[in-house]
């Protein structure tokens, strides 16, 4: 037993040693990855073992054939248990990072959900309540004057206009976050989306003073599904009126770069905070100072801060991608899509 206890005894010492080194190694290494430490804990594990063989092997006084034979064994047993180790350690590190890269994800999509349904509650209390304001004057005639019941009734048909853009804009990302959104991709000539956009935003436009500006020519064709096209293009021109002021400029222009196609929409909207630039496409952000919508301009209506998000779904569901930048005086976007014939 006193001989086995000294075996144990000197294994124990130099498995200690070994552990000494690996963990000041851990402590310097704390702010590399996973797979360091599962590295280092494997090395560490490993040399504990082989010390302790070394160092009882050396104490019993075996041959030096009969030392490098164990010495052998030990590192070939060694070295599969550290590849082995490294193989799986790579899997662990990535199941680790991708888990934590999913619940950081479910955070934000869970703190989104929050915020959304505060916006959505709060546009649609608002103009809920004169609904029914407006709906009980009339029905208790305490209206009788005809311009004020016409007043009022355009001013019903205003706010129902609303709430119903409101609602497509949230069956519209409900179906980009479900993806349920279905595409029918076709060549889609670019001018006439843009035309098309340009004429029904045009009175809100002129009610405004705001100018329209759109290239002649250079329009390309894109490979996009024309309806989610459209719904883009109108909704950022619809951003650029409804926060530029008056008097103020939104010009519309297009290009192709290999195979890809490009729209840019700029504005005199006075630019964006750059700490904002990163949030401008997040559900129901609103925006900051510049971006903030003036009171009674009737342009700021019935977003409810889904206008960009919208744009950013669809524009990825078709492969492409959306950009801001500022630029002198104002923002400008950039959406770029596959060219149609590449």
């Amino acid at each position: 037993m006193g001989d086995l206890a000294l075996i144990f005894g000197a294994a124990l010492a130099a498995a200690l040693c070994v552990g000494l080194v690996g963990a000041v190694a851990l402590r310097l290494l704390r702010g590399h990855s996973i797979l360091v430490h599962i590295v280092v804990l494997l090395a560490m594990t490993v040399s504990a073992v082989v010390a302790g063989v070394a160092v009882i092997a050396e104490a019993m006084f075996l041959s030096p054939h009969d030392l490098e034979v164990v010495l052998i064994t030990v590192s070939a047993a060694a070295a599969v248990s550290l590849v082995v180790g490294w193989l799986f350690g790579r899997r662990l590190a990535a199941a680790a990072v991708w888990a934590d890269q999913a619940r950081e994800r479910e955070r934000r999509i869970e703190k989104g959900r929050r915020d959304l349904v505060a916006w959505v509650s709060h546009d649609l209390r608002t103009p809920l309540a004169g609904l029914r304001a407006m709906a009980e004057a009339l029905e208790d005639r305490v209206v009788r004057d005809p311009d004020t019941v016409d007043e009022y009734h355009r001013r019903i048909r205003m706010e129902t206009d609303r709430m119903t853009r409101l609602v497509d804009d949230l069956f519209e990302l409900s179906r980009i976050n479900a993806g349920a959104l279905r595409l029918s991709l076709s060549a889609v000539p670019l001018g006439d989306v843009v035309s098309d956009a340009l004429a029904s935003t045009a009175p809100l436009a002129a009610a405004r003073r705001i100018r329209l500006v759109a290239a002649e020519s250079g329009w390309p064709t894109v490979t996009a599904s024309e309806p989610e096209l459209a719904r883009v293009v109108g909704n950022l021109l619809l951003n650029a009126i409804r926060y530029t002021p008056e008097d103020g400029t939104v010009r519309v222009d297009a290009g192709r770069d290999a195979d890809t196609a490009w729209l840019a929409v700029a504005d005199t909207c006075g630019g964006i905070p750059e700490s904002d630039l990163p949030r401008l496409f997040d559900v129901a952000f609103r925006g900051e100072p510049a971006r903030t919508p003036r009171p009674g301009n009737g342009a700021g209506e019935g977003s409810g801060g889904l206008g960009l998000a919208i744009v950013r779904g669809l524009i990825e569901a078709h492969g492409g991608r959306v950009d801001v930048q500022n630029i002198t005086d104002g923002c400008r976007f950039v959406v770029r899509l596959p060219a149609a014939g590449t």
